[in-house]
């Protein structure tokens, strides 16, 4: 790797518990969410040029839009708008994630993607600014760019650090059906969730883990309309042994079960992987 080359990985996004609470005008749903990042997921790796130029590869590379339609082209774009500069470098993407499925893998990778250009064009890390422009990239782009456990609110816009969870094991499984988050908001039609508040003053994982058991994934019967082997996942998920619970992230497909530690974690991805070979499974761990 050249001394000028870098690389940022765009960390998976698991929506612990999303409730839906009503509706704009503008048709935007209106939610509240705990999101969290964990340690799986794409890498992208920057390189000086003279003009823009996006490489794919990776398990996922096949699925992915082309690479004019990407959302790392839109954040080049806004990027280079914005101060009034030039769209340059070579970004090789590793797609680990799959596409369209409920971890915010194109969000994610536009968020880093964006602070990789500002690093390779050499602008100026502006907070503020950059969370204006990642707005415009997609609803869950300001928290995939800053990357740490939030609680969101309004249509995801809205958003408070939690920096005191303690650490978390994930294991991740997506049937492998892709699940279009448009198509899931249309077929929602349950009641709206009462707005709740959330303080996130918790102290140990166990605590954590009860209150969590609480809350609930609004979207889950919408997305088994449109995907019905979400159902097969949860349900699988939970027959794991120390599955404290499962539950649907964000639009789906992909499932999430939480276990004690690590070991416990692995242990699960192992038998589903015997049981489902066709799935993408994996351990995941909470990045705080």
């Amino acid at each position: 790797m050249a001394f000028n080359t870098f690389q940022l990985q765009a960390p998976a996004k698991i929506n612990l518990f999303l409730h839906i609470t009503g509706k704009r005008d503008d048709g935007y749903h209106l939610l509240q969410s705990l999101m969290v990042f964990v340690d799986v997921g794409d890498t992208l790796e920057f390189a000086p040029h003279d003009s823009l130029f996006l490489d794919v590869d990776g398990p996922f590379a096949g699925d992915m839009p082309a690479p004019s339609e990407n959302l790392i082209y839109k954040a080049a774009g806004l990027l280079a708008a914005e101060y009034k500069t030039t769209m340059r470098g070579r970004v090789r993407l590793t797609k680990n994630l799959p596409v369209a499925s409920g971890i915010a893998g194109g969000s994610s990778d536009s968020a880093v993607a964006m602070r990789g250009f500002v690093k390779l064009w050499g602008l100026p890390e502006e907070h503020e600014r950059m969370q204006r422009l990642a707005q415009r990239l997609g609803a869950d782009v300001p928290a995939c760019f800053i990357g740490k456990p939030v609680w969101a609110e309004g249509i995801g816009e809205k958003m408070t650090r939690l920096p005191e969870m303690p650490q978390m094991h994930f294991v991740l499984a997506n049937p492998m059906v892709a699940t279009p988050t448009p198509e899931v908001f249309r077929r929602f039609n349950s009641k709206y969730s009462p707005a709740i508040q959330f303080s996130g003053r918790r102290k140990s994982m166990h605590e954590w883990i009860a209150d969590l058991k609480l809350y609930r994934n609004d979207l889950t019967d919408a997305a088994s309309e449109v995907t019905p082997e979400i159902k097969q996942v949860l349900r699988a998920l939970a027959e794991t042994p120390n599955c404290h619970f499962a539950r649907l992230s964000g639009s789906g497909a992909t499932c999430f079960g939480v276990y004690d530690n690590a070991d416990a974690a692995m242990a699960a991805v192992n038998k589903l992987k015997q049981l489902h070979p066709g799935w993408w499974i994996s351990p995941a761990n909470l990045l705080r």
